[in-house]
């Protein structure tokens, strides 16, 4: 069962959520704000993406500018983005997918067919 992280009024997430239903691919929504992920999950997450923390990282959200992130973000540990992310749902580039040895962040239709379907 994949898990998808999301936020309601993200339309790219809507439009992942579509894309995941019109494949018949069974998944469950957690609201990313409420429910950020766990330390586990983004460590399946930061494997896949080769241990890019950027990747991790919503960048463009005004969460990751009020913080002041990007001068941090190339020296910062794994432990401190971890703890920034399990805290600040906000800060998790979404959609972000992760289950059934998968691990997907953002939404890219060819690259979720090849690595879903």
């Amino acid at each position: 069962m994949l898990t998808v992280y999301c936020y309601k009024n993200c339309s790219t997430c809507r439009e992942a959520l579509r894309w995941l239903a019109e494949h018949g691919l069974p998944h469950t929504v957690k609201e990313v704000r409420e429910n950020p992920p766990t330390v586990g999950e983004l460590r399946t997450v930061l494997k896949a993406y080769d241990g890019d923390l950027r990747r991790l990282f919503n960048t463009a959200g005004t969460d990751y500018r009020a913080l002041q992130l990007k001068g941090q973000l190339a020296t910062m540990t794994e432990a401190t983005a971890f703890e920034l992310l399990t805290h600040h749902g906000n800060l998790v580039k979404r959609p972000l997918v992760v289950g059934d040895g998968k691990a997907l962040v953002g939404f890219h239709p060819v690259a979720w067919k090849r690595a879903l379907c």
